[in-house]
């Protein structure tokens, strides 16, 4: 009895698994005219706002030597960020070693002050 299969049919195959997830229905002329009306508008605006911006061709002629500049500041930034890395580094460490060297010391210290008690072996 125990090695009875019994299949399960409220399993459903892998084939069909996101079938009721997709929207199949088409969209209305309504809401096609809508969005397009509004994907309208908005390309409208773009081309409004473009148009309000002044001295375009200048602004493109100067394009590569602005890239240039803005290249040259980002290596001279990170030139600069190198530097800040390795003072903060030389404070950590130089912190880290007055830490380590106070606490050998102390350590020592009671070390040698200490009284021990001497067991004897026999």
């Amino acid at each position: 009895m125990a090695d009875l299969n019994i299949p399960n049919l409220n399993i459903k195959t892998d084939k069909y698994i996101f079938k009721k997830k997709l929207n199949l229905r088409r969209k209305s002329k309504r809401r096609l005219f809508t969005e397009s009306f509004f994907l309208f508008i908005l390309s409208v605006l773009l081309v409004y706002i473009n148009y309000l911006i002044p001295n375009k061709n200048l602004l493109l002629q100067n394009l590569p030597s602005t890239f240039n500049k803005s290249f040259l500041l980002l290596i001279e930034l990170f030139s600069y960020l190198y530097e800040i890395f390795l003072v903060i580094f030389i404070f950590l460490s130089s912190f880290t070693a007055l830490i380590l060297i106070v606490g050998s010391i102390n350590r020592l210290f009671k070390v040698s002050r200490r009284k021990s008690k001497q067991i004897v072996y026999k």
